[in-house]
């Protein structure tokens, strides 16, 4: 959804209400909100946790509701002070994007390059559930590194006793993770070769030095987001 749209939607116009709602019925449902600010993910910039994402929404309603909420999160004080620091100036323009919803037995975070020492391996991390509680800091989630031809460095199970799960009328929860699965590690070597792959498709369409998400249910791998890292030594 463009800039102007999602302004439109703001102010409750009911023509784009109604277009809003049509478009909305022919999606498969669940779906998650997501921001799309401009000048949002670069090489110089990550607004990575300043904007909200609004995950299960299952009804009309409920999507207003969240488009508004994303919206809203450009203003905060954090998202502000991020702005000044980069020297964006002016409103922030946002724009929205309606995803349908993977809902993954396991989910985390994986970098083409080390995004604290720029070494040339890939990072990935992992949580039961959705990745939220990775990208949120909640658990402490296993970590792997995986050297450029994908073989496995180093392998560290963490401590994963929180996940979070999707609730039937929309909206997510979180719940206790049990000790003897919190303690055991989430991906096998078929896994961490499956996310080496999955590295080098889109190393070849994006280029070096990614940060992406990714969700895993019954051995099928997702590639929820890809931006370019900014974080780096």
């Amino acid at each position: 959804m463009s800039f102007e749209w999602v302004e439109a939607v703001v102010r409750k116009d009911t023509t784009v209400l109604a277009h809003l709602e049509a478009v909305f019925a022919q999606m498969q449902k669940p779906i998650a909100v997501r921001s799309s600010a401009i000048g949002e993910d670069s090489e110089e910039a990550s607004f990575a946790g300043q904007h909200a994402t609004i995950l299960n929404v299952m009804t009309i309603e409920q999507l207003i509701t969240a488009i508004d909420e994303v919206v809203h999160s450009a203003l905060s004080l954090s998202a502000a002070s991020y702005r000044e620091k980069l020297g964006v100036v002016g409103a922030p323009s946002m724009g929205i994007v309606l995803q349908e919803l993977f809902n993954p037995e396991s989910a985390g975070v994986m970098f083409t390059r080390n995004p604290l020492n720029g070494a040339q391996e890939r990072v990935i991390e992992a949580a039961w559930g959705l990745g939220e509680v990775v990208v949120a800091g909640l658990v402490i989630p296993d970590y792997y590194r995986l050297s450029p031809a994908g073989e496995i460095l180093e392998c560290r199970v963490g401590d994963k006793d929180i996940a979070m799960h999707l609730l039937a009328e929309g909206g997510t929860e979180e719940f206790d993770i049990p000790s003897d699965k919190a303690n055991a590690r989430i991906l096998d070597d078929d896994d961490l070769e499956n996310l080496h792959q999955l590295a080098l498709s889109c190393e070849a369409v994006y280029g070096p030095d990614l940060d992406m998400e990714w969700g895993l249910a019954a051995h099928r791998l997702v590639l929820l987001q890809c931006r370019a890292i900014t974080t780096r030594s």
